[in-house]
């Protein structure tokens, strides 16, 4: 199952919920991935506004980024501190900062890079 469909079969405040618990990000560093304000997430959160196509769509794209992670990882403490430990292949910035300024790219190539046995 993808991302976008299991977006589909989620309240709007189960993947924000998913997002902030796995990734250890703020309501704030998460508004800011999501190009939403702080004030948007809150009405997603009641359910009294729903993410338009182009947050549904950055939704997805980090609970792919999410998932890769957990692979990667093992255990949530070692996730969210991937996420907010900086980087060498990132110039010095952690992947959730990338991440909040909309550079999820790199995050991602970050990841892949270790993947790959690329340890910078």
């Amino acid at each position: 199952m993808n991302a976008s469909s299991t977006l589909l079969e989620m309240t709007p405040s189960q993947p924000l919920d998913a997002l902030q618990e796995a990734m250890g990000l703020s309501e704030e560093e998460l508004a800011d991935a999501l190009g939403a304000s702080h004030r948007t997430i809150q009405r997603w959160r009641a359910g009294t506004a729903y993410p338009q196509q182009l947050a549904r769509q950055r939704l997805a794209e980090l609970l792919r980024l999410q998932r890769r992670v957990q692979e990667t990882f093992e255990g949530p403490d070692a996730v969210r501190r991937w996420f907010h430990s900086q980087s060498r292949y990132l110039g010095g910035i952690t992947p959730a900062e990338a991440v909040r300024v909309g550079r999820l790219d790199r995050a991602e190539a970050a990841l892949e890079a270790l993947d790959s046995g690329i340890f910078l």
